[in-house]
């Protein structure tokens, strides 16, 4: 049957039908069987439009785990555990019992609801000092929060209106203040608000009456029902269709208004999520998130990514269908700084090849970042595969993702309004996205700079051994710059072409540096496909990358090009690369004495102070 004479069907026999389902949409419902009952002036998102409730401050939605959540401004949310419309009032549920440390968001002259304790007794508000403290005295204990306590350093709310001495804060640190707020010093599991508005409806809801918005209205004005609403008459209007049309048009009626209901409902909830994603990212920066989006995300940390030296990388899910790689940090306790990095460097940054911030969590003292999430893992696992998933992706398909790093540097380099010198390229930071585009991650040692000055100047070296440039180990060779993140892409450039580490001790003698083995057979003219497994028909793309790669690993920064001569280099005929002069500090390579060791004197480097 026709999909057209399908809905021709359904509105002749069930309009009517339609327009008592419409009066139903607002009816009260739950979050299972033993969540509130949720109804005027709250409603259950996602699944009741917006007049169902009073405003967007009284949205509720249902968890993973069927539980009722409120969400309060600053996206902090709380599990509701009892609804009282008489007293217009909510009881919220923390099952650490730590209210403390969600606190400074919770801020009640921005949201729809005021703190009460209990019946209709306030709390007692007043300024808070959060302070961080290394060592405990006996006047600290009193205002100690034990749910946030760990070894080593403790946290403590001290109210503004307190005799404060000097002397026994001497191992404190203030982490910040929050204005007007109930005094909770951790181990209280519930905590009760109260709105005042809609007013009306608790007396409404006193005299056993329910409370709801006249939608035939433009103000917010409110009707006071006698009777509760409910579900009426589908089921009799159905068997009455049915007596008349007949059987088989009563079937294929039913058949048709179940796939209509199913598509109409997909499609609301899918344009909902869109237009909730869409409001998130409308101005495409990183979004905060809290802890607890971070906990729902990852589904409880339940798919573990990978591991670094920073932290745990989780598999996480948000808005329905995308998917985030989201990085929980270990060094919480620290001061920091490969955090700042990481949400200052990339959330400014939106190119093809450089993975994209989605959001970041600051929660107290936990600290998360989500990325997008790229299927194929990282360059690393694909460079050292073995057998024939590494050679049916050929060196073309090596070529194509070398030209995007490159590309990806270059942004990095001379496209933003600040110069990024990344310090940490190597085959483990390079993600690939599902058609194997590359994608440049981990910012945390990353570093901004004017392009107008060419040097920085570092207390330490940074970056991962085996990539990093000789002048980051010591200033001996050169300023640090730019030239030293040439370097890394070099020596990852090489990985690509030799399929196997550049310091492999497993190799034979010769062969145990490959950069060194390599550039010594290219000297003696020796052809590509001898020194590297390669195929006939790939030797001129490998004798390509390899050359390049030569190039971007010379000893001294003023001898290596720049990425913008790199993607240069790249996109060009491999033909006509000239012989690089020998990178090393001391070779028997036949070309060694081509390079004229003077020459990184004559470039004085700007200095950028750390």
């Amino acid at each position: 049957m026709a999909p057209e004479f399908k809905a021709l069907i359904f509105f002749l026999c069930f309009f009517p039908v339609l327009g008592v389902m419409a009066n139903d949409i607002c009816v009260p419902t739950s979050c299972g069987n033993d969540g509130p009952i949720i109804r005027f002036p709250f409603r259950l998102k996602y699944r009741q439009p917006q007049h169902c409730g009073y405003d967007p401050g009284f949205d509720l939605y249902c968890n993973e785990r069927n539980e009722t959540v409120l969400v309060l401004p600053v996206s902090v949310e709380f599990i509701v555990k009892q609804i009282d419309y008489v007293s217009q009032r909510v009881e919220l549920y923390d099952e650490r019992g730590c209210f403390t440390e969600k606190l400074h968001f919770l801020n009640a002259s921005a949201s729809t609801f005021q703190f009460i304790i209990y019946e209709d007794y306030p709390y007692y508000l007043r300024d808070l000092n959060i302070f961080n403290c290394s060592t405990s005295n006996e006047f600290l204990q009193f205002y100690s929060v034990r749910c946030l306590n760990k070894s080593g350093y403790g946290i403590y709310i001290i109210p503004s209106s307190s005799d404060m001495d000097s002397e026994q804060l001497v191992s404190c640190t203030k982490l910040y203040k929050v204005p007007s707020a109930p005094w909770l010093r951790g181990g209280d599991n519930y905590l009760y608000l109260k709105w005042f508005e809609p007013a009306a409806c608790g007396r409404c809801e006193s005299q056993g009456k329910r409370c709801s918005m006249n939608r035939n209205t433009r103000d917010h004005q409110l009707l006071c029902d006698d009777k509760p609403m409910k579900k009426q008459g589908v089921s009799q209007r159905l068997l009455l269709a049915g007596e008349v049309l007949g059987p088989f048009l009563f079937l294929v009626t039913l058949v048709s208004l179940y796939g209509l209901y199913v598509s109409i409902r997909a499609d609301e909830e899918h344009k909902l999520k869109v237009e909730m994603f869409l409001k998130d990212y409308r101005a495409l920066k990183p979004t905060r998130f809290t802890y607890a989006d971070i906990r729902k995300m990852t589904n409880e940390f339940s798919e573990r990514l990978g591991e670094g030296a920073y932290g745990i990388v989780y598999k996480g899910k948000l808005s329905g269908e995308i998917y985030v790689a989201v990085k929980v940090l270990s060094n919480s306790l620290g001061n920091g700084e490969e955090f700042i990095n990481e949400v200052g460097t990339i959330g400014r940054i939106h190119h093809v090849n450089v993975v994209r911030l989605v959001g970041y969590c600051a929660d107290g003292l936990s600290r998360a970042l989500v990325y997008e999430f790229l299927p194929n893992d990282s360059l690393e696992k694909l460079i050292f595969l073995e057998g024939p998933k590494r050679s049916s992706l050929g060196m073309e398909k090596m070529h194509d993702i070398a030209l995007g790093i490159a590309k990806g540097i270059e942004y990095l380099h001379e496209g933003c309004d600040q110069q990024i010198l990344h310090f940490d390229i190597k085959p483990n930071n390079i993600l690939l996205d599902h058609k194997f585009n590359p994608k440049i991650c981990d910012f945390g040692l990353a570093k901004l700079c004017s392009k107008e000055q060419s040097a920085v100047s570092m207390t330490a070296a940074r970056g991962t051994m085996g990539y990093m440039a000789p002048e980051v180990v010591s200033r001996t060779f050169g300023r640090v710059s730019y030239k030293s993140d040439v370097y890394s892409f070099g020596m990852l450039l090489l990985e690509m072409v030799g399929g196997r580490k550049n310091t492999d001790h497993s190799a034979n003698t010769s062969q145990v540096y490959f950069p060194q083995w390599i550039y010594n057979g290219l000297s003696r003219g020796e052809d590509t496909s001898s020194l590297i497994e390669v195929k006939d028909d790939e030797c001129k793309i490998a004798r390509q990358l390899t050359m390049v790669g030569l190039w971007c690993i010379q000893w001294y920064p003023a001898d290596r090009p720049s990425m913008k001569t790199v993607v240069q280099m790249l996109e060009g005929d491999g033909d006509s690369l000239t012989m690089p002069p020998s990178p090393f500090p001391a070779t028997n390579a036949p070309n060694s004495g081509v390079r004229i060791h003077g020459r990184h004197h004559h470039t004085e480097l700007d200095i950028i102070k750390e």
